[in-house]
């Protein structure tokens, strides 16, 4: 997916999933807008000719109702989805500078903040170090002071 005009004022690639593509396809089906995919309500102090973007309450209120739905009881943000995400992909194995070009930080450092160990990355972490060495072709001798 092609994100323009980021916080950064600059554009990148993020990966996609699919299952989410065929979600925003079904909603297109039913929501199509001329230019937004998520439009905002109309506003009569703005141009009507120009296109109502989303605020930010609007969308922080429906993650909000999402969380509750779900059942999650703790105070949900838009951007706990980021914090989210960046855990799930290293849990999973994915590299911390991958993650960080992903989510579009400058420093790895501020990847870093984002990122939580858990106990599954910790597990994840000793699975993969002990794969890496059973790797090698290690024969223990065992020496005999005789």
């Amino acid at each position: 997916m092609h994100v323009r005009n980021t916080k950064s004022k600059s554009d990148r690639l993020v990966p996609l999933p699919q299952v989410t593509l065929l979600a925003l396809r079904r909603y297109w089906q039913t929501h199509r807008h001329p230019s937004l995919l998520f439009p905002g309500r109309a506003d009569p102090k703005n141009d009507p000719a120009k296109p109502w973007v989303m605020d930010r309450g609007g969308i922080q209120k429906t993650i909000k109702i999402v969380a509750k739905d779900c059942g999650i009881s703790k105070n949900v943000h838009v951007h706990t989805l980021r914090h989210s995400i960046a855990t799930h992909l290293i849990e999973h194995g994915l590299s911390l500078r991958a993650i960080q070009v992903f989510l579009g930080h400058a420093s790895p450092k501020t990847t870093a903040r984002y990122t939580r160990m858990t106990p599954q990355a910790i597990k994840n972490s000793a699975l993969m170090l002990n794969g890496i060495i059973n790797t090698f072709d290690i024969h223990w001798q065992e020496q005999n002071n005789d």
